[in-house]
């Protein structure tokens, strides 16, 4: 199963979305499509997002939102920026593709290429 934290808004998530989509139907695999911004997530859930990604929780954030530069998010440590995001779903990246446990920033989409493998 592949899973994408998706913002119909977003045209690099739109893309990406038909990226994934093609390639589970392609495999025949099932796709869990959240859209983060009706069903925001925990502060465990995107703990847990972070460790797939394997990056800082900093990579996860949208540093161009108002809500960022208000926070003062650039200094934060991970716990802050995760509550943050939690707080204020708006704040996270997207969008954000997990495949074999692992997640990947799928900005720009074609990052997903050689993810998908």
């Amino acid at each position: 199963m592949i899973k994408i934290y998706h913002n119909p808004r977003c045209s690099k998530s739109r893309e990406a979305l038909a990226m994934v989509e093609q390639y589970c139907r392609h495999y025949e695999m099932s796709l869990e499509i959240i859209e983060y911004m009706e069903t925001p997530q925990t502060q465990a859930q995107l703990a847990e997002l972070l460790e797939q990604l394997g990056a800082p929780a900093g990579t996860m954030v949208r540093e161009n939102e108002d809500e960022y530069k208000a926070m003062g998010l650039s200094q934060a440590d991970d716990e802050t920026v995760l509550k943050a995001i939690a707080a204020c779903p708006r704040l996270l990246q997207r969008p954000i593709v997990v495949y074999r446990g692992k997640a990947v920033i799928a900005r720009p989409p074609e990052k997903l290429h050689d993810f998908l493998r």
